[in-house]
Order: structure tokens, then sequence, then C-alpha cells
């Protein structure tokens, strides 16, 4: 089974920065792409940002100019830059990948999430 073992979470002072991790546990024949989304209570998750197999990426509006999504494929690891945090980027964020295994098998694949917490 594979699974996305994220890191880095934690607190930060509004205008700081942290960096999120999401490994995946054991390697695939491919992967179409992953991503970065988050939820607050009582809402819905949101994508965040996402890059695909070709190195394409995509942000929400809101983190535009700020975050920064990268992939190491070597290591199998997603990463989120998150410079200049704002007390709304509070939220739990969850990694996304969308893989395909070694059995020819595709399928979505979801984190455990991590707490990220921005103090004004």
């Amino acid at each position: 089974q594979v699974q996305l073992v994220e890191s880095g979470g934690g607190y930060v002072q509004a205008g700081g920065s942290l960096r999120l991790s999401c490994t995946l546990s054991r390697s695939v024949s491919s992967i179409n792409r992953m991503a970065w989304y988050r939820q607050t209570p009582g809402k819905q998750r949101e994508l965040v940002a996402s890059i695909t197999s070709d190195g394409r990426t995509n942000y929400t509006d809101s983190v535009k100019g700020r975050f920064t999504v990268s992939r190491d494929g070597a290591k199998n690891t997603l990463y989120l830059q998150m410079n200049s945090a704002k007390p709304e980027d509070t939220a739990v964020y969850y990694c996304f990948a969308d893989l395909v295994r070694y059995s020819g098998l595709r399928r979505d694949y979801w984190g455990q999430g991590t707490q990220v917490v921005v103090s004004s």
C-alpha cells in the first residue's frame, strides 16, 4: 500500500516561512499529479497548489507569489514552501497524489494532514 507521509507543519508568526514535505512510502510506476490542499473547520477542502509530471504548476489566487510547490523526483517528495504567511493560511494541509502503481492501478492518495497555524 502506498502512503503519503507529511511533515513540516507547526506554528509560525505572520510574515514568517514554513516548508511542508510529503514523501511517498514506496516507489511507483508514475506520478501524474501531486498537490497540496487545505481545510479549515466547517469549510470544504480547497486546492492550494499542484504540480504535474511535466512540472506545470497551479496556485490558488490567495497564495500566488507567496507559496511555491516543487517536487524532488529522486526522493519521491513533494514540497510546499510557504513564505509571507498570513493568519488566513491557518489550516490542516493535505498532500494529494494521482499516481500509477507498478501493477498498473491508477488511483488517488491522500496524506493524513499536517496542521499549520499562523499567528498574528
